[in-house]
């Protein structure tokens, strides 16, 4: 694609020049490249301009006030917005169906279930998110819930290059606010809840929300749907803006006309749900745990049925859903028999959530392991410490990714909130400590890290996996 075709207005004497690729790190740029200089917390990208210009971009998207020499310059108030624009347009086409999905928890699980679907309705789908990019071939890690917009939307263009023709994605709060989901057609958007997180990044909760409500005001298609699960305090607002804007609106929930969640009895190693939709009523055997997981596949079909499955035939598909890895999944089970369940719950409502899915699966004791993630938000540390001491038996506190901080002020700011709690800080002993206390009545939840592969401390990842420790601990 030539320069001067991509921006649409006077490239001079560089129009006729053939543009390769995008770049935001500098060191990435090629002879051909489009850069963009953005200013950040830690880095402004408009200090590497020249070396970007040096190492051969055409053209650098930047703010009117940076300095381009060398290359065309590319003009904007908001030069992130502009920058994914002009990439969309060089990466495309993207496949024909894409779905985003934003909320605190439940992301992964409601792109993944909705890929599944999909799979299940006939459709070659992916999902992109913080498990990576997920097909029906397998998974590969982009290290990020919302990767940048490089490398989000050549995935995407990948995905349509190999036949791929649904898709969904999530929508994190960073990667809205840093528009890193813009540029492709998004046919529909989902809401799943909101509580308390990233506020080291966003300081408020209300500049936090503000940044999920751009999915909704300002991203999904101007003829796209918007899917609430209305059983939170802030579906109204999301419902509001669906409406503001003329869109297709499905609620789903006990409080959802769309989807009614009617009814919803445990059984041994999942749920059945009696759902009201168009006027019938419809008995599924769900396959997963716990309250939030009826939530997310009810999302899931809502966002399914939006974009033109069949009401009946999705339904049906929920008792055909696998796990999501690292939610809520049952990896063992100990000596003693007591299950062990790894969930990724790192918030004060996530971890409500997860011990409350297990309960009623508990006939002894609910034994939980978690930590705190270091350089994130410190308010939420005793809040966490609170909830696991209101919501299970036997508390384990440990370490979780501690990064630059000391791990063992971490711990101490959870234990303000769990003053009875164990601390182990190495998280393999507090794994073993609470598999070898559990009793064949109790349940074992070791929450905080789900699927990841790493412990990050300083700066270096070391390798853990709290499935595979799990396993091996009750072998």
């Amino acid at each position: 694609m030539r320069l001067g075709t991509l921006i649409e207005n006077d490239a001079g004497s560089l129009a006729e020049k053939t543009v390769t690729g995008f770049a935001l790190d500098h060191r990435k740029v090629a002879a051909g490249c489009v850069f963009g200089a953005f200013q950040g917390a830690r880095v402004n990208g408009e200090d590497f301009i020249p070396a970007a210009v040096e190492n051969g971009a055409l053209a650098v998207v930047a703010r009117a006030e940076a300095e381009v020499d060398g290359a065309v310059h590319i003009v904007s108030e908001e030069p992130r917005r502009q920058f994914a624009r002009l990439a969309a347009k060089f990466y495309g086409p993207f496949p024909s169906t894409t779905v985003a999905i934003t909320g605190t928890n439940g992301k992964t699980s409601t792109a993944e279930l909705t890929r599944q679907l999909w799979q299940l309705a006939g459709h070659p789908s992916a999902s992109i998110g913080t498990l990576g990019v997920t097909t029906r071939q397998g998974q590969v890690s982009t290290g990020l819930t919302t990767p940048d917009i490089v490398t989000f939307l050549s995935n995407m263009a990948g995905l349509e290059r190999e036949g791929v023709t649904h898709a969904s994605f999530e929508a994190s709060s960073h990667g809205l606010a840093q528009y890193r989901t813009e540029g492709l057609p998004v046919s529909a958007a989902a809401f799943t809840n909101l509580s308390r997180d990233h506020l080291d990044y966003h300081k408020t909760m209300e500049a936090y929300f503000d940044a999920k409500m751009r999915l909704f005001r300002e991203v999904v298609d101007p003829d796209g749907s918007v899917v609430v699960w209305m059983d939170d305090p802030h579906s109204a607002e999301v419902v509001a803006a669906a409406r503001d804007r003329g869109l297709k609106l499905l609620t789903v929930g006990r409080g959802g006309d769309t989807l009614k969640l009617a009814a919803q009895e445990p059984t041994h190693l999942g749920q059945t749900l009696t759902i009201e939709a168009f006027g019938e009523s419809f008995t599924v055997k769900l396959p997963l745990i716990g309250a939030y997981q009826a939530a997310n596949a009810l999302v899931s079909a809502g966002l399914v049925i939006a974009t033109g499955g069949d009401t009946a035939e999705t339904l049906g598909h929920l008792a055909r859903v696998v796990p999501v890895r690292g939610r809520l999944e049952r990896v063992a089970l100990s000596k003693a028999g007591a299950p062990i369940y790894v969930d990724y719950a790192h918030t004060p409502d996530a971890i409500e959530a997860a011990c409350e899915a297990l309960r009623p699966h508990t006939n002894g004791d609910l034994h939980i392991v978690f930590g705190a993630g270091g350089d994130r938000d410190t308010g939420k540390r005793k809040p966490m410490g609170e909830t696991a001491t209101r919501c299970a038996d036997k508390i384990y506190v440990t370490d979780d990714n501690p990064r630059s901080e000391d791990p063992a002020r971490i711990r101490a700011d959870v234990l303000e909130g769990a003053p009875g709690a164990l601390e182990i800080g190495d998280r393999r002993e507090a794994i073993s400590a609470a598999i070898s206390a559990a009793g064949p009545e109790d349940v074992v939840l070791i929450a905080g890290k789900g699927h990841e592969q790493g412990q990050i401390v300083g700066d270096r990842t070391l390798p853990f996996d709290d499935v595979g420790t799990a396993r091996e601990v009750a072998a």
